[in-house]
Formats: C-alpha cells, structure tokens, sequence
C-alpha cells in the first residue's frame, strides 16, 4: 500500500513539473580521493532519467547554481542548502543523498552504501529514500539500479522494465567510470582529453567518454576521429540525439550529405528543432534535393521567421532550381532581417535578371548555411511547459 501511495503522490507532481535537478551524492566516507564517486552516481541518475524523457537539468546549469550560491561543487550540503539549489534554478523536484565505503577484506577495494533521497521542492514534501549496498567494484550496477528506482517512482508508466533497463546500459569497470568522471572534473584541456581516452580505452561499450571525445574533435575540426567516437555513443546514452547532430555536422562538414541528413533525420524526428531542419535542408539541398530542402527550410522559418539564415536558405535552394520570383521574396525577407548581407544582395540581383546558377561557377555552389547550435534540454523545456497548460 506504501508504495502504491508513492506512485500516486510522485507521478502526480511529476505531471506538474518543470524540471528535475540532480544533485551530486555527498561523501560521507572523508576520504576526499572518493569525491568522483559522487559526480558519478549524479551523472548516472540523471542520464536514466534524461534517456527516458524526463526533464532533468543538465549539469552546467548545477554549477551555475551552485556559482551563484558560492557553494563548492564536491561540499556536503544542508538541507536548507539542497532546497536553495533547486530554487535558484526553479527545479520542481531533487535528487540527492550520500555514500561511505564500508572496509572489507581484500581483493575489494571495500563496499560501497549509497542512500538516495527524491524531494518535491514545489510542494516541500519529502519523498522516498532509496538504498543501494555493494562492491566498489559494481559501482556501474548500484548505479544503474538507483537510477532505475528513481525513474520508476517519478515516471511509473512509461518506465521499463529493470531487465530492459540494464539491457541498454552494460556495467562499466570501476576504473574506467573514474576516468571519466575525473576527466568531467577535470579544468585543463588536455587532462579531459587523457582522461576520457583512457576511459574508453579501459571499457569500448562506454558511451560517454566516447560523446565528450567527440566533442572535443569536433571543436578541432578533425571531422573523421570525432566521427568515429560519436558512431560509438549508443542509443540508452541521454547524449544520443545530440551525438547523431554531432556526426551528422561531421559528414556534413566531410561530404557525405546523404549520411548527414539521415543523422538529421533521426535527431528531427525526436527533437524538431529549427536548427535541425534548417541542417536537414543543407544537405538535402547539396543533394540537389530542392523540394525536400525547400519544405525544411520553411519548417525552420515556421518555427523562428526572425532568422535571415533561414530565409536566405530557402531562397538559395530556390534560386538553384529556377523559381527567381519566390527565391527573391525569401532573399528580401533575408535582407529585411540583415541588411548588411552581399550575398543575399548579389543573389537578390541575379533573381531579378533571372540569372541562374551556371556550371563550373565556383562562387555560387556551397552557399548553404549551417547553423551548429543545439539546444535540446530549452526545447524539451518549452513542451513540457505547453502541455501543462492543456
């Protein structure tokens, strides 16, 4: 009966809320060299959440409130101090708790107790505990295990089963988990980079040192390693469909724009962002692919007609395909919106004249313009505060 009481109670202020913010565990052990351990359970708790739908702050905005409450990242907190961080960021549940190893004889490295707490922050009403007890060994089961209990309790009807669950995430070592987590805390560059190499490398199936070294060559432009790292960022990752833009900003950037725009496709499908089929269009059109790229140009204007990107998109692919009177409509918006942009003005003039693109012309193939934003967790955001208010 208890815990039917706590399905009705927390899926009903889950269907209320904005945001769940996930907390790292405190370290109770006093050992600071076990400090990952806490970022680690945070992280895996909120990409259970995250991969299954529910909202969940990511934790760039976690250190800005804990920035602007002048809270060290790794401190243990009050609870007072937990209820401040959820409100600076306006989260209407939280996640927190804490783990102390427990010594045992060798070969462990000693046996891990986490206990995890869920609080209704909106209504301050306390939720259900958790815990978990094992090996430090079986840190990526205890982990996984808790993110699993929390995701049943905040999202009973849609969660799956546990032996779904485990089936997406396999347990990583030990070791490679810490890798990563020092790699998260990591300030310096290049310590991230050899942190999450060498968490990798420790385990192939782990998935989010994989996503982070993706990045990381992105940001190089070294487009064919980051492809190879985000091909590896697998479905139960919450950085999946950010990994697929990624890869597909790689193929695009490398050529390969049928790949791309499947990797668009598939990110478009689940988040339909304006920047995704702005992208989408990209590489359709350099496919020659006009009346696909036109229709996702426009499905960008619908979603931002502030945008002279856009527009200018839209009008370029129609002035490949011949349509100069609809071609210098969208390169008029494009100028209302940027007055300053000579391409859109010279193209603007060859629409006029009737001008088409000729073969061989250099200057006026690869005009498409991409936009490398992403910003799934504001977009997610904004549908979970439009079907509130149904």
């Amino acid at each position: 009966m208890a815990r039917l009481l706590f399905f009705l109670v927390f899926s009903t202020f889950l269907a209320r809320a904005d945001t769940v913010l996930v907390l790292p565990f405190f370290n109770y052990s006093k050992d600071p060299n076990l400090d990952w351990i806490g970022e680690s359970i945070a992280e895996t708790v909120h990409d259970a959440l995250s991969s299954e739908g529910v909202l969940v702050l990511d934790r760039d905005d976690r250190l800005e409130a804990y920035r602007r409450l002048s809270l060290r990242p790794n401190a243990v907190l009050t609870r007072a101090s937990v209820i401040k961080a959820a409100d600076a960021l306006d989260a209407a549940i939280v996640i927190y708790g804490q783990y102390e190893l427990l010594p045992t004889a060798p070969p462990s490295r000693g046996s891990l107790r986490i206990t995890a707490t869920i609080t209704d922050v909106k209504h301050t009403r306390a939720g259900p505990e958790f815990a978990e007890v094992g090996a430090l060994e079986d840190l990526a089961a205890l982990e996984t295990h808790l993110g699993w209990q929390g995701l049943q309790f905040l999202s009973p009807k849609t969660a799956p089963s546990e032996e779904e669950f485990r089936k997406a995430r396999p347990s990583i070592r030990v070791d490679a988990i810490e890798f990563y987590v020092r790699g998260l805390l990591a300030t310096v560059p290049d310590q991230k980079h050899r942190m999450f190499t060498q968490a990798a490398r420790l385990d192939e199936r782990y998935s989010q040192p994989a996503f982070q070294l993706g990045r990381i060559y992105l940001g190089k432009k070294d487009y064919q390693v980051a492809s190879g790292w985000l091909e590896r960022v697998n479905r139960g990752d919450s950085h999946y469909l950010e990994a697929q833009f990624l890869l597909a900003l790689c193929r695009y950037y490398r050529g390969s724009f049928a790949d791309a725009a499947r990797s668009f496709e598939t990110v478009a499908a689940a988040v339909p962002l304006n920047e995704v089929y702005n992208d989408l269009g990209a590489a359709e059109s350099r496919q020659n692919h006009f009346p696909a790229a036109a229709e996702n140009f426009r499905k960008a204007i619908e979603g931002d007609s502030s945008d002279p990107d856009y527009h200018f998109n839209l009008g370029y692919v129609l002035w490949k395909s011949g349509q100069f009177a609809a071609a210098a409509d969208s390169f008029r918006a494009a100028l209302e919106r940027n007055p300053r942009d000579p391409e859109a003005t010279l193209l603007l003039g060859r629409c006029l004249k009737q001008d088409g693109p000729r073969a061989g012309e250099p200057k006026s193939e690869g005009r498409e313009r991409i936009k490398t934003n992403y910003e799934e967790t504001a977009y997610k955001q904004l549908k979970a505060e439009l079907e509130s208010k149904k």
